[in-house]
Order: C-alpha cells, then sequence, then structure tokens
C-alpha cells in the first residue's frame, strides 16, 4: 500500500480540494477522515465550478472509490443536497464510488438549532461557528449518545437512543427557553435520513484495508486547517475535530504506521474565517488586495475573509506538528503586482517564553509579527509550467518559504484551474 495524506497549514481554506482532485488521477480511493459539512472545497474542472462539503473532493475523477470516513460528522440532508448538484452536473455517484462509514455519527436539525442558539447568546464572546452544527454533533460523539449511521438499520435499539439523546437536548432547549423536540418527530426525522444513506453504508475500515491489501493507492483527505485543530490551534476559535495529519489513522481505522507520505497546502498569504487572533492580519489596503484578488470569500457560508501576509512561524510550526514532507502553495498568482510583500519570519521582543508554548497556545497572547519585506513583482505567473518560468522576485519568494519552514515546496497553483499546477518535483505525490 501507498498512501498520500493531504492537510491545510493554516486556518482554513488553503486549497485542499483542488490538490485532493489532482491527486486523486494517481489514487484508487479517496477518504475523507475528519470535519464536517463546515468545510468547503472548491474544484474546478474546464468553466465548471464544484463546491464540495461533506463528499472527499476525489468524487470527481470517474472510476475513483470515495469513502467518508469514521471522524467524519455527517449530515444526511446536506449530504442529499450535494450528491443530487453532482448528478445535475452527470457525476456519477453510486455505491460503487461512494462509501459511508457505518460508525460515521450524525448531524441532526437539533444540532444546528443548538449551535446556532449558543452563537447568538454568547454575544461578543461567540466563537464564529458555520452554524452547522459540528461542534454539538462531536459532543454527542463524545458523550457516547450519537446516533451513528449503522444504528439507522437497528430499529429495535434507535427508540432508546433516541430518548438518551433527547433527555440531554431537551434539558439544554428547556433552560434556554426554547420548544422541546418530540421523540416520534425525531424519529421521523432518521427514518427518512436511512433512506438516504442506506445505499452507502459500509464497513468502511476493511473496504480500505481491502484496497491496500491489493496494493492500491489512499489518499486520506482531511478538512479545515492546522491552526483550527481542537488541540494544537488557537483554541477556544477551533473546530471540534482534530485536522492534522495524526488524527487521518483513527479517522478511517488505519494503524499510524500507514499514513504515508503528508502533503501540506497552504496559500501563498494567511486567511482566516471568524474569531481568533491573527498576528500578521492586514486590515488595511495591502489586506483588502488579497481579499479582492484572491476572491476570499467562504465556500460554505459567503463570509468574507480576513487576509494578510504569510506567517512562516505559524507555517513551520505546522508542517513540524505534522512531519509534512512537501508543501503545496496555492495562490501564488494573487501576489502579482505587488511592489513589495513581506513574509513573517518571526514574533517581536517580550515573547521569548512564548517559545516552548504550542504555536495555537502562543498565538492566543498578543504577538508582534517580525517582517521581511521582499520586492514584488509585475509579471503574471498564471500559466507557467516550470518553476524556472517564474519571475525572479517570485522564485526567491519561495526559496525564502523553503528555507525558514524547512521544508520542500513540491507543487504550486497559480490559477484555480486544474491545469495551472506547477510540479517542482519529478516523482507523483504518492511515493
Amino acid at each position: 500500500m501507498t498512501s498520500l495524506t493531504v492537510i491545510g497549514l493554516q486556518w482554513g481554506d488553503e486549497g485542499k480540494g483542488k490538490i485532493v482532485d489532482i491527486a486523486a488521477a494517481e489514487a484508487d480511493a479517496i477518504v475523507r477522515f475528519q470535519g464536517g459539512n463546515n468545510a468547503g472545497h472548491t474544484v474546478m474542472h474546464g468553466n465548471a465550478v464544484f463546491k464540495l462539503s461533506q463528499l472527499p473532493s476525489g468524487i470527481l475523477r470517474p472510476g475513483k472509490q470515495a469513502i467518508i470516513g469514521n471522524g467524519v460528522v455527517l449530515d444526511p440532508e446536506g449530504l442529499e443536497s450535494e450528491i443530487e448538484s453532482l448528478r445535475r452536473a452527470d457525476v456519477e455517484i453510486s455505491p460503487d464510488t461512494l462509501a459511508i462509514a457505518s460508525n460515521a455519527c450524525l448531524i441532526l436539525p437539533l444540532h444546528r438549532e443548538l449551535d446556532a442558539l449558543r452563537e447568538r447568546l454568547s454575544g461578543a464572546a461567540r466563537i464564529g461557528t458555520t452554524g452547522k452544527g459540528i461542534g454539538p454533533a462531536y459532543e454527542d460523539k463524545i458523550g457516547r449518545r450519537a446516533i451513528r449511521v449503522g444504528d439507522l438499520d437497528q430499529p429495535d435499539r434507535l427508540t432508546a437512543m433516541v430518548d438518551r439523546l433527547l433527555d440531554h437536548h431537551n434539558c439544554l432547549r428547556t433552560g434556554m427557553n426554547v420548544e422541546t423536540v418530540p421523540r416520534d418527530a425525531l424519529l421521523a426525522t432518521l427514518g427518512r435520513y436511512r433512506s438516504i444513506l442506506a445505499p452507502y453504508g459500509a464497513a468502511a475500515d476493511e473496504r480500505i484495508h481491502a484496497i491496500a491489501a491489493g496494493g492500491g493507492r489512499i489518499l486520506l483527505e482531511g478538512a479545515q486547517g492546522s491552526l483550527l485543530d481542537i488541540d494544537h490551534g488557537t483554541y477556544p476559535f477551533v473546530t471540534s475535530s482534530s485536522t492534522v495529519a495524526g488524527s487521518a489513522a483513527a479517522g478511517v481505522g488505519l494503524g499510524p504506521g500507514l499514513l504515508g507520505t503528508v502533503l501540506g497546502v497552504c496559500k501563498a498569504y494567511t486567511t482566516r474565517v471568524g474569531e481568533g487572533p491573527f498576528p500578521t492580519e492586514q486590515d488595511n489596503a495591502d489586506g483588502a488586495w488579497l481579499c479582492e484578488r484572491g476572491k476570499e470569500f467562504g465556500t460554505v457560508t459567503g463570509r468574507k475573509r480576513r487576509c494578510g501576509w504569510l506567517d512562516l512561524v505559524m507555517l513551520r510550526a505546522t508542517c513540524r506538528l505534522s512531519g509534512v514532507d512537501g508543501l503545496a502553495l496555492m495562490k501564488l498568482d494573487v501576489l502579482d503586482g505587488l511592489k513589495e510583500i513581506r513574509l513573517c519570519t518571526g514574533y517581536g521582543p517580550g515573547d521569548e517564553e512564548a517559545e516552548v508554548l504550542a504555536i495555537g497556545q502562543r498565538m492566543m497572547a498578543p504577538v508582534e509579527p517580525v517582517y521581511e519585506v521582499l520586492p514584488g513583482w509585475s509579471e503574471s505567473t498564471e500559466g507557467a509550467r516550470k518553476r524556472s518560468d517564474l519571475p525572479a522576485a517570485a522564485r526567491h519568494y519561495l526559496d525564502r518559504i523553503e528555507e525558514i519552514t524547512e521544508t520542500p515546496i513540491w507543487c504550486l497553483s497559480t490559477s484555480p484551474q486544474r491545469m495551472n499546477l506547477i510540479r517542482c518535483r519529478d516523482e507523483g505525490f504518492f511515493r
């Protein structure tokens, strides 16, 4: 077996969808290992734009096996809508091309409602969630009261499981002065979910191991970014799952020794959606340039992203955290036309003690970025086919990223189009 694990190295929205879509051409199976439909992956095929939230990005590649792993929390209604949208675009989705882990936990309407209620009641202390119910669904998973895909096929047990779930949620809802959820209404919803998911439910780990035993190539697809990791990110402004490479093993049912190569995806600058610290944020003309040129609006929520310079302190730390073998650097073309570009290479005086802290914890304290100012370039990088075709200033920019992160750039993107990807090494994505 050969495997490739693809993760985001910033606060999400790095461009993982494009990389997974391209790398899927070399894979036999593409497996999503964590997160929910709060993650949005945008993939362009010719003039068509596909926005995926729960389906692995490799679903767009004919003849590939797409699997939603047990580490994912699944919204059946969102999945149904996503499948229907792709079918209208003539993308084949069937039990032969899509499998869903039977031990994946479900996102229910009450999870979305609780998510929205908490954000509204938190006021200025809100986290900035997408309102998709991801956090409450993971809470129920850890609390051992979640409904899982395979439970829908066990009607004799389901009523007792629903009662246990509602004992918890209706107590919360009463305390928030919200109408409680009737048992029969939730059971009816679960009956509809069963009809949506029944064709795809499977022992996903067994299917993955069968592919591996046959020498297949497995692509493990992460969602969000490393600094949104529940343990290592800028807590509490994080997601509710582990987004680093090590979580791929638990999220699909593989031994950690089978994770193979790790490819970390990052932008040529930095963005963030929602609340939380962002040391290199530029609330000025430079930030507006990055936002406008980069079309920085969330795939799932449509929210405007906060934009800033590339933070190499953060990037070096997240590369080390996941043992990243190579970088996929996205959106280099967004920097075309800037007279000068700044790289954060350190944090300023007064935070020496913070050196011992995890990067997410460190960012929660005020830090002052130290910038290295580099010359920009006026030439267009879009459509370049080799690194040597890029402007000299752009090549110098890439060199500094590699030097400071101590990680080689394996590929770099110069437009949303699939064809505009420079390969910086002779080998493929798998090795």
